[in-house]
């Protein structure tokens, strides 16, 4: 890891208005109201340990995300960006990410996020239509949310937007028409993401008790082939398993992730990756908001777990997160940062099954792969 490297900052909002029943992110209701001050003055407390924990590095990008970061006030937005820029230093081209939820009110505040110095947007949008919005939890109609959308592209030269799709009851052409009309309205960036029930949420709940049904793993199989092919045909093919962009409009703060390069996160419940003295350290913190901000208040940071990870550990993160990309891994790079090689034997039976395409030190997931890219990385790490 040297300072010139991509290196990222993520700021984590844990609130929410309210908790969405197929969420298991770290997103909390808080009904009495929210101390922003109070929170804003730790964010920057833990941010201060951060940049001492990863001195003298340039930020390529930073992402507000959450729980529901368009609950923010501006002014808050505005002062932490400040903050990063005064502490760390960032690229004249930095790609500054908020998530938003297309609700009117917060759509109100999408100018004063630009002028905090926000440069690219991403709308929780879910579903275009009425029924499944109700179904998912969501708080907007598919009306606002498309008015949302436009004013967004008005005040951001760069918007994505997310859809989920293998919804209850939805066929595989109710998703066509839903994608071509997401389509029609899209910027440069969809995330689109395959309903999974999550332990502990309202929607496992129904799955295990049999009142929700979704498409089975013949129909979702369909589903994601036609979001492909559809995307792929608009100028907007997949880049990773669930992301799609115009070329050149990839998110590269996720970009950062899954290229395996160093990342700080603050606020509760946030993730890091942290190269120091040649070790990459994945750090964590407290995932209940107040609790986080106490020991923030005590200790200068809400950190709960810093674990130093093996050569090993770290390869295979290179690896499970590398082949999510389109681009697919540097196998050089693997060994360089594993100390081994994957085996030969291996590799050859994967790309003589199609599942593999290997191009001198380059490895990549082909369409049949990414099909099973769970099982398929699960082979390459044994």
């Amino acid at each position: 890891m040297t300072n010139d490297e991509p290196f990222g900052a993520y700021v984590h909002w844990p609130f929410c208005l309210a908790k969405c029943p197929y969420c298991d992110f770290n997103s909390h209701v808080r009904h009495g109201g929210i101390d922003e001050a109070r929170f804003l003055a730790g964010y920057l407390k833990e941010l201060g340990h951060f940049v001492a924990l990863a001195p003298d590095r340039c930020v390529s990008s930073i992402f507000f995300g959450g729980g529901t970061p368009s609950l923010m006030s501006p002014r808050t937005v505005a002062t932490i960006i400040e903050a990063i820029a005064a502490q760390w230093r960032i690229a004249p081209d930095a790609e500054i990410t908020l998530e938003a939820n297309p609700t009117s009110v917060e759509a109100e505040n999408f100018a004063g996020y630009r002028a905090a110095g926000v440069n690219r947007l991403s709308l929780g949008i879910q579903a275009l239509d009425d029924r499944s919005l109700r179904a998912l939890g969501r708080m907007h109609t598919a009306d606002e949310a498309l008015a949302a959308l436009a004013l967004a592209k008005r005040h951001f030269d760069r918007v994505s937007f997310d859809l989920i799709y293998a919804r209850e009851e939805q066929t595989a052409q109710a998703w066509r028409d839903e994608l071509a009309r997401a389509l029609d309205h899209a910027a440069d960036h969809l995330s689109l993401y395959q309903l999974t029930i999550e332990e502990g949420t309202p929607f496992a709940a129904r799955h295990e008790a049999g009142s929700l049904q979704i498409p089975d793993g013949e129909l979702a199989e369909e589903l994601y082939l036609i979001t492909q092919d559809m995307c792929e045909a608009a100028g907007l093919p997949a880049y990773e398993i669930s992301n799609h962009a115009r070329p050149g409009s990839e998110s590269r703060h996720n970009l950062l992730y899954w290229r395996g390069h160093d990342y700080a996160g603050v606020g509760a419940g946030a993730h890091s990756r942290i190269t120091t003295g040649g070790v990459k350290r994945a750090l964590s913190t407290i995932k209940s908001p107040e609790r986080w901000l106490a020991q923030v208040e005590a200790s200068g940071h809400g950190i709960t777990s810093d674990e130093a990870l093996s050569p090993e550990d770290a390869a295979e993160e290179y690896l499970l997160m590398g082949l999510r990309l389109a681009e697919g891994i540097d196998l050089s790079r693997l060994a360089a940062i594993g100390g081994s090689a994957l085996s030969q034997d291996r590799l050859a039976a994967l790309e003589s099954d199609g599942l593999i395409a290997v191009n001198g030190s380059h490895l990549k997931a082909t369409r049949e792969g990414r099909l099973v890219l769970n099982s398929l990385i699960l082979e390459l790490a044994a």
